[in-house]
């Protein structure tokens, strides 16, 4: 059994806060701000109808955004809250209730070898911190040989950039390249924000 990720044991001491995610997200593309920024790279990164797998996939911005670009997109996500808002607001992607730390889609008869598997929105941080290196060694396993894999979260979360990246090493992933946000800043030693680009090594 692995440790209850720390975003539903938020849901479990709130359950009122999935609901609160969603509504922040749909008040948010009401009001015409740009939600799309992650998929805009990870678009740029690969071929029309390539196969993206969005880890943590929230209630389903990154994932419909790619999949409304032209991409086969399966997005997989803990909260099943978050999963129905996905199905309801972005149709077409495969949408999945599953925690990463168990992430196994062949189980579930959904074929790896994803071009770009992308773990957008803060999902490293929401990790119960037992589960972090052995949910890197599973996107790992569901990326094609010379796919990249595509973490982003901010500083101040409880997961340092540097001992993600000891993580991502150690699980078998090398950085390809480090961005300070989804606009292509640099990374520097302050930079507040990290975007890891990583490979299979």
């Amino acid at each position: 059994m692995v440790e209850q990720s720390q975003w539903m044991q938020i849901v479990e001491a709130n359950p009122a806060h999935s609901t609160w995610f969603v509504k922040r997200f749909r008040d948010m593309a009401a009001a015409g701000q740009d939600l799309e920024g992650e998929a805009r790279l990870v678009d740029a990164m690969v071929p029309r109808r390539s196969r993206i797998l969005d880890a943590g996939c929230g209630s389903g911005r990154v994932g419909g955004a790619l999949a409304r670009a032209g991409h086969d997109v399966v997005g997989v996500d803990v909260d099943p809250v978050l999963i129905d808002a996905a199905i309801e607001d972005h149709p077409g992607p495969q949408w999945l209730v599953g925690d990463l730390a168990e992430l196994d889609l062949a189980g579930q008869g959904v074929a790896a070898g994803f071009e770009v598997v992308v773990a957008a929105g803060n999902v490293m941080p929401f990790l119960a911190p037992t589960t972090r290196r052995e949910v890197l060694q599973r996107l790992r396993s569901h990326v094609a040989e010379r796919g990249r894999i595509v973490v982003g979260f901010g500083a101040g979360r409880g997961y340092d950039f540097a001992d993600f990246l000891d993580d991502a090493r150690a699980s078998g992933l090398e950085p390809d390249l480090l961005l300070a946000g989804w606009d292509l800043r640099p990374f520097r030693d302050d930079s507040d924000f990290l975007v890891a680009v990583l490979r299979p090594d």
